[in-house]
């Protein structure tokens, strides 16, 4: 049986990298009393998968990752009815937010065909919400946005590989930010803050970062708090 989980990832816990995570995972469904599935082979792993790496100091609203129980130990672990909701996964989500360490926030479990792709295949793009912590030059920012959706391409490179940034953006639009330094009518001025949405390509080998599009309208990666607010996957399903 294989279980989405779909959770936030804030406070110190943004401070965790990747392969951390992978094994924080583990540890709280041991402690949620899930019977996990292993993988086959001489060195037998509990079968579990998260959607997309989020670099460090970034949190995540929807983040997503896949547990396999063992079918043959799980049988009576899954509540055979639903709750008032329908959900009879609602009581591991509680058992597994029990057992999560800070920072770690479980939103939803559902069941999934446990023969569908790797969870990381099915990644196409991710939306952002940048926030910036100091106010600026609105009106500037305002057309440097402008001039990078405008432009043909934006040439770049990473790893000593040139690239076009501009095709992996799918969309960025500035907004004003409510608090604490956002106007009142709505309207950005220029002493006013504001918050980014980027929706980036998130596919394998053509993945768009949010520091680049940052670097790119000449914004101080360390001026900024970031958050992936969803994941979207191929399938159309989004979170």
């Amino acid at each position: 049986m294989r279980l989405r989980i779909t959770f936030s990832k804030t406070g110190a816990l943004r401070y965790t990298g990747h392969l951390n995570l992978q094994k924080i995972w583990e540890q709280t469904a041991r402690r949620a009393g899930l019977p996990l599935a292993y993988s086959q082979g001489f060195h037998p792993l509990p079968k579990i998968q998260l959607a997309a790496a989020l670099p460090l100091g970034f949190s995540g609203r929807a983040e997503l990752g896949d547990i396999w129980i063992d079918d043959t130990l799980g049988a009576g672990f899954i509540p055979p009815q639903g709750d008032n909701e329908g959900n009879p996964y609602k009581e591991i989500a509680k058992l597994l937010q029990d057992a999560a360490p800070p920072g770690l926030g479980i939103i939803k479990v559902e069941e999934v065909d446990a023969r569908a792709p790797a969870l990381q295949t099915q990644v196409i793009s991710a939306e952002y919400e940048v926030t910036l912590l100091e106010p600026g030059d609105g009106f500037g920012l305002t057309h440097r946005l402008s001039a990078v959706m405008e432009a043909e391409s934006l040439p770049r490179q990473r790893r000593g590989k040139a690239y076009d940034l501009k095709l992996l953006i799918e969309e960025l639009t500035l907004n004003p930010c409510p608090t604490p330094y956002g106007s009142p009518t709505g309207v950005l001025r220029e002493a006013d803050g504001a918050r980014l949405f980027m929706r980036l390509a998130a596919r394998e080998g053509a993945t768009g970062r949010p520091e680049e599009v940052l670097d790119t309208l000449g914004i101080a990666f360390e001026n900024t708090c970031i958050e992936r607010a969803r994941l979207i996957l191929k399938s159309g399903l989004e979170k």
